[in-house]
């Protein structure tokens, strides 16, 4: 049976589909030629991660395709429902990258507080001959211990970042619908641990206390954070947004950096990917990633093992 990895697949899920008699295809197939390599080729199993999308057309033109697996945890790029009522496997990794995930969130934290993003802009530009002036501009950074960060979104992804928050001493404080209460288990590295009970509050609550907010929900019809959110907000809050472009937007949140209502803003998603917008990318408030946060080495190892694992089970 044959495998196309359209938006690639870690060396350790190859071998391990391989292991498990499977043909992996690595071609990057463009959307609109996707269902026509599928069924020229007869492959089976098609694997996504956040470029390919699996809609309906896709799934209806290709009656050999048995299952469809996502490397990560949001499938809003795939018609679950419908696949799964035509037949189809729909499977995902939602453990596999929260790590990392939470780590993108705490660079960009860093980044803001430290004003790293502007300051990689211009340290080339004038380091040499505004030292001094760079120096004044960048000297009243601030410290996350001691501040309270709001979650709004506390399944495992939110759950990693409260665990990194409360190492680093920050108090944490998480809004969810179907999350009313959670056990942060916070390792150390000799064995040690400690568990904080965090029991969700209301968004409301949350807006109106955090001194950083971060996102971590799905797709919405609508905004999570738009201009009446923001107003809810303390003055000189950082907002991070790691999950999905389109939950914040991003015309209330030029003006809120603009008028100091925010302090900073890290985004690693965007309404108009894979084209957002100039005054985003250009803003000196902004600090910027290509929604990379999956993308760690070690993320994309188990997320190849933990698919190759599911498709074995499924099929063999």
């Amino acid at each position: 049976m044959k495998v196309l990895a359209n938006d690639g697949i870690s060396k350790s899920g190859i071998e391990a589909l391989e292991k498990g008699g499977f043909e992996v295809i690595t071609t990057k197939v463009a959307q609109e030629q996707v269902a026509n390599f599928i069924n020229n080729n007869d492959v089976t199993v098609l694997l996504v991660r956040s470029a390919t999308k699996v809609r309906k057309d896709i799934i209806d033109a290709c009656p050999g395709l048995k299952v469809i697996g996502r490397g990560g945890v949001g499938m809003d790029n795939i018609d679950v429902e419908y696949a799964r009522a035509n037949g189809k496997q729909v499977i995902n990794t939602p453990a596999s990258s929260s790590e990392s995930v939470a780590e993108l969130v705490f660079a960009h934290l860093f980044s803001g507080v430290r004003f790293l993003h502007d300051a990689n802009r211009n340290m080339p530009l004038e380091g040499d001959s505004n030292f001094d002036g760079l120096k004044k501009a960048y000297a009243n950074g601030i410290e996350l211990r001691g501040k309270t960060i709001g979650i709004i979104g506390f399944g495992r992804i939110g759950q990693a970042v409260a665990k990194m928050a409360l190492g680093l001493g920050m108090k944490v404080i998480a809004a969810d619908k179907f999350v009313s209460k959670a056990e942060i288990k916070v390792d150390f590295y000799n064995g040690q641990f400690i568990n904080v009970d965090i029991i969700t509050e209301p968004l409301e609550d949350v807006f109106k206390h955090s001194d950083f907010i971060t996102l971590h929900v799905p797709a919405q019809d609508g905004y999570v954070i738009d201009a009446a959110e923001l107003a809810q907000m303390k003055d000189n809050v950082g907002i991070v947004n790691c999950a999905r472009g389109g939950v914040i937007n991003e015309v209330a949140l030029i003006e809120a950096l603009d008028n100091n209502k925010v302090l900073f803003a890290g985004l690693d998603v965007f309404e108009n990917e894979p084209t957002p917008e100039i005054k985003i990318l250009m803003h000196p408030k902004i600090s910027l990633t290509p929604h990379i946060g999956a993308a760690t080495l070690e993320a994309q190892d188990r997320i190849g093992t933990e698919l190759a694992e599911q498709i074995i089970g499924l099929l063999k």
